[in-house]
């Protein structure tokens, strides 16, 4: 060893750092990661916490590295960008573009009304129809949705929540118009509805109820729909919501385990449902972070499943859907987004995403136009074959940095996770506004050190200049509204009356027992019963949920 080299990390902090902080001590406070976690200067074997036997290997429990062996050797992540607007014919045609591109799988987003649970005639959805996804009222306006693309050679997620089951019954009955049976079906349902409550807003019945839905459509799934992944539970939203990197994982593992707990209560077994739950995560800017987020999520979550009773390895492994994170998105200088989102998806490669959405750099001002979509999807293409970011199974894997990272977020969210516990479980915590209340201060700290210049954002806070010109946005033409208004009055007038009312009458009392909603409900598809005239018998049952009956 070189004399002149210090001989251990204490003796170079007094000989290197020491000077340095004596000339910039207010500085120290500055470096830390985007949700405010302490930063080293420099980390090494001293700040990691798990020995290296520990962290295993890819495709080994606790799946910190990874959930196959060979990760993107084996099969590059699905490329699943979210795409609606408008009417379902105008989405159908943004989807074959999509696909003729290269994308791997389909993303639905749909609009307001639909996601509530309204039809687009119901004068509450005035102004809403098609503006921020796609209005779907019926089975006809899903089968129109994917006319023309082969539903057993392509997988479909489903951003819906409250209304979920509805929307997959429409979804499996398009399908069977194509001559394509439930069990060759594959794809994911968002379907998780306790971060409604707490993160984004769109529920529709009380708690209870909709947990129902959730094990109902568990059940229903198990038996008929085998390869359909029946939630993608939510971290995203609570992310967007200001939440930090280890609050989005606590919360969204503590949510996870209240639908298993909800699932098992009602019957099942813990390895015949858990193997398809999935998850959903953001990818913030804090490249580092996030991807030490992600590799801490995996290993927790084989814990705690598997401390709930799981056997199968398959119930342990953590398979999560990506997509860049919306709110870093700046309506200021937005081409610079595409850096921003550039490195939210390497992030999110990084750290093993099975699927991934990369949003279009003008989404700040406007839903993403066929140009900017194309931008954001030939951003993972270049990541998958140009970086050499896929060639390796856990390629920051060892780092000390990272190690260190995923060490701290974990004993972080498993701080969130006894909290919660000891109020009695997610729902109970949502119930008594605690996760909210979370979210909403660190939101709050964030938004503060952005406004007085803590934490930086290029063309907000620092290198600003002037307004550019106006880009080209997508628009949603007024007229689209009253035609799609005009179609829903147009099936119910034609469609068999008496059919779609015992169809609704067979969900009301269905609701009413204990048996499997979806099993009615599914006639009622049929029946070409529309979506708010299900949701309205459903209500009339349950009731809307209201947030001051339970803060």
């Amino acid at each position: 060893m070189d004399e002149g080299q210090p001989h251990s990390r204490r003796a170079w902090e007094e000989a290197t750092l020491g000077p340095w902080r004596s000339r910039n001590p207010e500085r120290e406070a500055e470096f830390r990661t985007l949700s405010g976690l302490e930063l080293p200067v420099v980390a090494d074997r001293g700040d990691w916490r798990t020995g290296e036997g520990e962290i295993g290997y890819p495709g080994a429990y606790p799946f910190t590295r990874g959930i196959f062996p060979t990760m993107y050797r084996g099969r590059l992540w699905t490329m699943r960008q979210y795409a609606g607007f408008g009417t379902a014919e105008e989405t159908n045609a943004r989807f074959r573009f999509l696909l003729s591109q290269g994308q791997t799988g389909l993303s639905v987003a749909f609009d307001l009304p639909t996601q509530m649970g309204y039809d687009s005639d119901d004068p509450i959805a005035r102004g809403e129809v098609g503006r921020v996804g796609v209005a779907i009222d019926s089975i006809e306006d899903m089968a129109r949705l994917f006319a023309e693309i082969p539903l057993d050679r392509v997988t479909t997620s489903m951003t819906i929540n409250a209304p979920a089951s509805i929307l997959l019954l429409m979804y499996a009955e398009a399908a069977r118009r194509q001559g394509v049976a439930d069990d060759r079906l594959g794809g994911t349902i968002q379907n998780d509805i306790l971060k409604e409550y707490t993160a984004r807003g769109t529920y529709i019945l009380p708690p209870a109820a909709s947990l129902r839905l959730v094990t109902d459509t568990f059940r229903y799934c198990s038996e008929h729909m085998p390869r359909f992944h029946t939630i993608s539970i939510s971290g995203y939203h609570i992310r967007e919501a200001g939440s930090t990197a280890p609050q989005e994982v606590a919360f969204t593992l503590a949510n996870a385990l209240a639908y298993v707990d909800a699932a098992v209560a009602a019957g099942l077994a813990i390895d015949d449902f858990a193997p398809r739950l999935s998850f959903f995560f953001n990818a913030q800017s804090d490249l580092f972070e996030e991807a030490a987020k992600f590799r801490a999520a995996r290993r927790l979550w084989a814990r705690l499943i598997r401390g709930r009773g799981a056997r199968d390895e398959k119930s342990m492994m953590l398979r999560f859907h990506a997509q860049t994170a919306g709110s870093a998105l700046t309506a200021q200088q937005p081409q610079v987004n595409i850096a921003r989102v550039t490195l939210q998806a390497l992030a999110a490669v990084l750290g093993g995403a099975q699927s991934l959405h990369t949003n279009g750099f003008d989404e700040a001002l406007a839903l993403p136009t066929q140009q900017s979509a194309l931008l954001a999807l030939r951003t993972q293409q270049v990541i998958a074959h140009e970086t050499g970011a896929a060639d390796v199974a856990d390629p920051l894997g060892g780092s000390y940095h990272v190690e260190r990272l995923t060490d701290l977020i974990e004993e972080e969210a498993e701080h969130y996770l006894r909290q919660i516990e000891v109020r009695g479980g997610a729902v109970a915590a949502i119930e008594q506004g605690y996760v909210q209340r979370e979210i909403q201060e660190s939101a709050y700290r964030f938004q503060m050190d952005v406004e007085h210049g803590r934490r930086k954002v290029v063309g907000v806070n620092i290198l600003q200049s002037e307004p550019e010109e106006m880009l080209p946005l997508q628009r949603i033409p007024p007229e689209l509204e009253e035609g799609q208004r005009r179609r829903v009055k147009e099936l119910r007038a034609l469609r068999d009356q008496d059919a779609a009312r015992r169809a609704l009458d067979a969900v009301e009392q269905a609701a009413r027992g204990t048996g499997n909603l979806l099993e009615p409900l599914r006639e009622a598809v049929v029946a070409q019963a529309t979506l708010g005239e299900m949701v309205e018998r459903l209500t009339s049952v349950f009731g809307r949920y209201r947030p001051k009956d339970a803060l």
